[in-house]
């Protein structure tokens, strides 16, 4: 549903938000996000990737794939005095993403840059910042092979959803060159491709890997999971308990309820 709430331009002056739009509330209401009402729009798993990165105060963190920031804002409210930096390669999402970060008042603690996440690894780029320089990065990458779906009318819906061939692979190279050695790789992903993720990570040299599955309900299957590494760590593989995220009800569980409302870490290690 759209929400006629104000804008605020660089003049000062007040603006509706256009009817393309909506404004949908995160974290019980704390973080307010701006996202196109047709097109990808950022659910819970982004507010349980959040919950899952360990950081604290003063740290820094790099996001692969920005969208309307949803991630980072989530992270930046639970935790006070980062510092963290996203890469968004649709323009539209980026100027979102750079609303919603006024909105919320965290323009001294995010930035986002407007670029490919496969572009990371140049050295003629000035605007990326260096390798090897965060302290957690993170991604909630597209879910979909863009040659196994049908692809979307909606462009951004289609960009944001779908994957090429080698492209997670991509991802979670230029995720483990952009920490800093014993920093975290966290991303969240269909359950389905855990086997090409821990892959990935191993051939990026990240160990100490760790898997949280989420379940929809009780007794059936894992569709998401949030797989957790350190950046150049030999340190065995753990298969954690996971989190069963609606009850009989099909309300959310007392566990889930407190990250998806109160902001509550999700702690992996």
């Amino acid at each position: 549903m759209v929400q006629q709430a104000a804008l605020k331009p660089d003049n000062g002056s007040t603006a509706a938000i256009p009817t393309s739009l909506t404004e949908d509330g995160f974290l019980g209401g704390r973080v307010k996000i701006l996202q196109p009402e047709r097109g990808y729009r950022a659910g819970i798993d982004a507010v349980f990737l959040a919950a899952t990165i360990p950081m604290e105060p003063g740290q820094t963190a790099f996001e692969a794939g920005y969208g309307v920031g949803v991630v980072s804002l989530c992270l930046a409210a639970r935790v006070a005095g980062v510092h963290i930096t996203g890469v968004e390669i649709a323009a539209r999402y980026s100027m979102l993403a750079e609303e919603n970060i006024r909105r919320n008042n965290f323009t001294g603690n995010i930035q986002v840059i407007t670029g490919d996440v496969k572009e990371a690894m140049r050295k003629d780029l000035t605007i990326w910042p260096p390798a090897n320089s965060f302290n957690h990065v993170f991604a909630n990458p597209p879910f979909f092979d863009e040659n196994k779906i049908k692809k979307s009318p909606v462009e951004l819906r289609s960009t944001a959803r779908s994957f090429g061939a080698e492209d997670l692979e991509t991802w979670v190279k230029v995720m483990a060159s952009m920490a800093v050695p014993r920093g975290t790789v966290t991303l969240v992903h269909r359950a389905d491709s855990l086997a090409r993720i821990l892959a990935a990570f191993t051939a990026a040299k990240i160990g100490g890997i760790h898997v949280a599955p989420l379940f929809a309900r009780e007794g059936y299957p894992a569709s998401r999971v949030v797989v957790q590494g350190i950046k150049a760590s030999k340190a065995p593989m753990q298969m954690l308990r996971g989190l069963v995220l609606h009850d009989d009800s099909n309300a959310f569980t007392p566990a889930a309820e407190s990250i998806l409302r109160d902001g509550v870490a999700y702690a992996l290690r």
